[in-house]
């Protein structure tokens, strides 16, 4: 009789760190999109922590030194590598979503010193908050330019 009074003790304790744990990862989920996905899903994701790539615009660029406010533009890229990979590769794709008017685009909001590495057909990963107003509001800002790791192409007669 008292072995049970511990397996039913046990199995309570059991299903509530359970119950707590999948609580806990919902609340604190960062979701990964594509600027498309994120503008498909604009109302159910204005307000929420969520993460986006896409390639910047280089023209859209402006940066307020005086108050840290960068503004600059993301266009979509596909977040499938297998789908960037038959595409020609990580700068074929980011140049083909700048020089694309039709691609989906996305206003971002960045507050801190201008990194180096923020150029045209740049891959930039947000992280951050859509707003109300349709504008990105990036917290932590990754740039990778991908022509500076290609490997340098062979000269001819070498």
């Amino acid at each position: 009789m008292e072995n049970r009074k511990y397996l039913i003790g046990g199995a309570l304790i059991l299903v509530a760190v359970v119950y707590l744990v999948i609580t806990s990862t919902r609340a604190n989920a960062q979701y990964f999109l594509t600027v498309d996905e994120l503008l498909a899903r604009q109302a159910e994701m204005t307000g929420r922590k969520v993460r986006i790539s896409g390639a910047v615009v280089g023209e859209t660029i402006q940066y307020d030194a005086d108050n840290l406010e960068l503004r600059f533009v993301i266009a979509h890229v596909p977040g499938d590598l297998d789908e960037v990979e038959a595409a020609g590769g990580l700068a074929k794709v980011l140049a083909d979503a700048v020089n694309d008017p039709t691609r989906s685009r996305l206003e971002v909001v960045y507050y801190g010193p201008k990194p180096d590495l923020l150029r045209n057909e740049a891959q930039a990963i947000l992280t951050g908050t859509l707003g109300e107003d349709g504008v990105f509001y990036a917290d932590e800002l990754l740039l990778k330019c991908p022509t500076r790791y290609e490997a340098a192409e062979p000269q001819a007669g070498q």
